[in-house]
């Protein structure tokens, strides 16, 4: 399965308003392994950057004059997330910067190329219910090391999202194992037969039960009263 995670910077907050990407980031992750394959471009505006947004990038419209404008790169752009699985954090923004960009070129929408968008601030709320859930936040909770984000900067910040994504979604692989020939070309794959296996049973303590709980609560709260599973236990009781 190919990954591609993207983020973008731009001159400001609305693309409807004429705000413009000046730089886009991308990594690709190939059946969970990081390939080294990415993409990254400056891009030149035509506009100056919003006072707000130059304080959170960094980058100056002096560094962007030279840059290649977005219509010189689309096809290379392209050509790279075509068919893959894009995930963004906050996806709706850089998504409609994106529409915003092919439309002046005359282009389809972004998703008319790829597979599929994952959002993992979209995830995030939900692993993480009343908590603070930007890429920050999420680095810090997973232990991923982002001391080198002083700015934003969009590889930067789509490296740092890879590693995020990997530890938010671990353990969710299918049992599969992997034998690998010394043939490089050539892979087999084995599904592991679980029938045979007796499974120990593990009653939760009296601890993990109020853990347990609190977390429902907590869902509660955020959804309104609609926890499924707090929904079955009253049902059964």
């Amino acid at each position: 399965m190919r990954q591609i995670f993207l983020d973008t910077e731009t001159t400001g907050l609305s693309a409807e308003n004429g705000d413009r990407v000046i730089e886009i980031g991308c990594v690709e992750l190939l059946h969970r392994k990081l390939t080294g394959n990415n993409l990254h471009f400056y891009l030149n505006p035509e506009r100056d950057s919003h006072e707000d947004a130059l304080r959170v990038h960094g980058i100056t419209n002096e560094f962007l004059k030279d840059k290649p404008k977005f219509g010189e790169v689309v096809d290379q752009f392209l050509e790279y997330i075509e068919g893959a699985e894009v995930i963004i954090h906050n996806a709706p923004f850089d998504i409609g910067f994106l529409n915003k960009e092919l439309e002046l070129q005359g282009r389809p929408r972004f998703t008319t190329f790829v597979d599929g968008i994952t959002d993992t601030l979209v995830m995030a709320k939900e692993m993480f219910p009343g908590k603070r859930n930007s890429l920050d936040s999420l680095c810090d909770r997973l232990e991923v090391d982002n001391s080198g984000r002083t700015l934003h900067g969009a590889l930067l910040d789509a490296e740092l999202l890879a590693d995020v994504y990997i530890n938010m979604t671990r353990g969710q692989d299918a049992l599969l194992m992997e034998v690998e020939s010394n043939d490089e070309q050539s892979r087999t794959t084995e599904r592991v037969d679980l029938s045979s296996y007796q499974l120990p049973v593990i009653v939760a303590t009296e601890q993990e039960m109020s853990q347990h709980d609190d977390v429902l609560t907590q869902l509660d709260k955020s959804s309104g009263g609609k926890t499924v599973w707090r929904n079955l236990q009253n049902s059964v009781a």
